[in-house]
């Protein structure tokens, strides 16, 4: 009969042997984040690693300096993807995911309604983030939280909208409901505003599908479009009058890129730099998304150099994919007002979005017995490497802080 020491012998010989055959094949540890391209929501060419674009004659070049590590051009319209960067990359969005946040909520509410801050809707909100300045026991109107969510990023107009809203884990479940209704299988929501959470990602094109959806909203384009706005301050205790204060839009391309509509950046200290942008241009809207690329002001940047592109590569490419489109209650296709035009057309059928994945993003289905022995060694290894990342990144926020907008 094996003795204890034997099997553990014979575990850590197994660990020994099996650990080169892991050191040599790094991408097949990383490549799980991008599906395959069985799986791939808007067209198999968009489930590749790498660029995908299909210039015809006349076609501009891309850029050659894009840093960013995913990144999508797609005609808001027609839902085509002229070009695509690893769009299914999934990533921490940082504040973009206020968009899904916005997309869902905001239809709740008339813009005029009148609410009173309680104490315990400005609680636990995360150190650092990017707040508006909401006070409690103040009255603020609804069409005033909503410009602080999208002028200053404001997490605290966000609990509040929560709290209006049924509360935060409410508002989590309606915004993942409301990602699976648009077919955006990367995106997993766990804090409402986008702050940095373990396991909270998107990707570029998710967030593409959120901004699409959320500019049919006439209320959601105005208030992405908004670059400043007076706010409700504190009453001044010598008056009895109620004070106001400037805000601006975080948004550094907006009222500086010709046609630009919106719609949302998002920086943190961990997960980087990422915007969306829309832009407006002979009759065309085009939306850009940008995930962490190499520097705060690259994300900017980049956007405006891939508008430009895109602009210019309009009706010299051919589509490499789509955004899907939202099925209607009756199984129609919506109308599609995001450009202020209507009428996208059905998704063709080499390119509908594919069901949704049974197993988690990260889950060891279709793996075979050799699969299942790896998997074990990989997560035993995953594991120590994972505190070792928890350590780190913990002594890195108790040494910088933790910075959101």
């Amino acid at each position: 009969m094996p003795t204890y020491r034997h099997t553990l012998a014979q575990l850590c010989a197994a660990v020994a042997a099996a650990l080169p055959v892991l050191l040599a094949a790094p991408a097949a540890v990383a490549a799980p984040q991008v599906p395959p391209p069985s799986t791939a929501v808007g067209g198999e060419r968009l489930g590749r690693p790498g660029v995908q674009v299909n210039p015809l004659a006349g076609a501009p070049a891309l850029p050659t300096d894009l840093t960013g590590q995913s990144w999508i051009v797609s005609d808001a319209a027609s839902g085509e993807v002229l070009a695509a960067y690893n769009p299914h990359l999934r990533l921490p969005p940082a504040s973009t995911l206020k968009i899904l946040f916005a997309d869902t909520v905001l239809p709740k509410f008339d813009r005029n309604t009148v609410h009173r801050v309680a104490d315990e809707e400005i609680q636990n909100i995360g150190p650092g983030s990017s707040l508006v300045g909401i006070k409690e026991n103040l009255d603020y109107r609804v069409e005033d939280l909503w410009r602080g969510v999208f002028l200053s990023s404001g997490n605290d107009a966000v609990h509040v909208l929560s709290f209006m809203n049924g509360g935060i884990r409410r508002t989590v479940n309606e915004m993942q409901d409301r990602a699976e209704a648009l077919q955006a299988w990367d995106t997993k929501v766990i804090s409402p505003d986008g702050y940095d959470m373990d396991g909270q990602v998107s990707s570029a094109y998710d967030l593409s599908l959120f901004a699409r959806a959320g500019l049919r909203n006439p209320d959601f384009r105005m208030y992405c479009a908004t670059r400043d706005a007076m706010f409700p301050g504190a009453v001044d205790k010598s008056t009895g009058r109620r004070g106001s204060f400037g805000i601006a839009n975080t948004d550094r391309l907006l009222g500086k890129y010709p046609g630009l509509i919106g719609v949302k950046n998002g920086t943190t200290t961990n997960a980087g730099s990422t915007f969306v942008g829309a832009a407006q241009r002979n009759g065309r809207t085009l939306l850009v998304t940008v995930m962490h690329p190499a520097s705060y002001q690259r994300v900017y940047d980049e956007t405006a150099e891939l508008l430009d592109w895109g602009f210019a590569a309009a009706g010299k490419v051919q589509p490499v994919g789509r955004l899907v489109d939202e099925p209607a209650a009756d199984g129609t296709q919506p109308t599609d007002q995001a450009s202020g035009t209507a009428g996208a057309p059905a998704p063709p059928p080499h390119t509908a979005a594919a069901p949704r994945p049974a197993a988690a993003p990260d889950g060891d289905a279709g793996l075979g017995p050799v699969g299942w022995g790896a998997a074990a060694v990989g997560a035993a290894v995953a594991a120590g490497a994972a505190v070792l990342v928890r350590r780190r990144t913990s002594r890195r926020r108790r040494a910088w802080g933790h910075f959101e907008c």
